[in-house]
């Protein structure tokens, strides 16, 4: 065998060689991820991974309640409000909303009822006054606290009305005199539910 044969063979030795150990290797490292991946996690782990999947969860259950609500001090509290001239306890609601942070536009006028229709509300809920806040209609002496949680949660309603004068509502107010009263939501179908309730004292 000459020279030039003798280093020909054992270059194509040492090529078939190293294939062989590149092909060892590939075979190796993937045989290895496949055992990784299913090879059964530590206590540590799962207990880790179901931690992440219960955060996840409530972060999401948490930002589809907050997309829901609108915090109030992202909401403009006007109130608009219609009422006779000759009304004394009109005026003692409208200090009551005041004091609760809303900026009231006041209108007086002698024809009430005219408004009252213009904005649908249902016989059976009138009062002696008609505010309009942040689109929704709010009927008589309907607390403040109320007009609150209207805003916050977002009902699909018209509006919240006390029906009458209950004494003891924001301004009906009579001394330590208070009658048990409820508030009512109602929609543009009359359907008409309870709110809220109050005891009396």
């Amino acid at each position: 065998m000459s020279h030039k044969q003798f280093i020909y063979y054992w270059q194509k030795w040492l090529l078939s060689i190293l294939v062989r150990a590149v092909v060892v290797i590939c075979l190796t490292v993937g045989v290895l991820g496949i055992l990784a991946s299913t090879a059964p996690m530590s206590n540590a782990q799962a207990v880790f991974a179901g931690s992440v999947a219960a955060n996840a969860q409530l972060v999401s259950s948490t930002q589809r309640i907050q997309d829901k609500q609108t915090p109030l001090n992202s909401t403009a509290l006007n109130a608009t409000v219609y009422h006779s001239p000759d009304c004394n306890c009109c005026g003692g609601w409208i200090d009551h909303l005041k004091a609760e942070g809303f900026k009231i536009t006041d209108f007086s006028t002698s024809d009430i009822e005219t408004v009252k229709q213009k904005y649908n509300v249902p016989d059976n809920l009138s009062s002696c006054h008609t505010a309009i806040v942040n689109g929704y209609v709010i009927e008589g002496h309907v607390p403040a606290d109320d007009i609150k949680r209207l805003l916050q949660e977002k009902p699909n309603v018209a509006g919240l009305s006390v029906p009458q004068m209950p004494v003891g509502t924001p301004g009906m107010e009579m001394g330590n005199r208070k009658d048990p009263f409820s508030v009512f939501s109602f929609d543009r179908k009359d359907s008409v539910a309870v709110f809220n309730k109050y005891p009396s004292s």
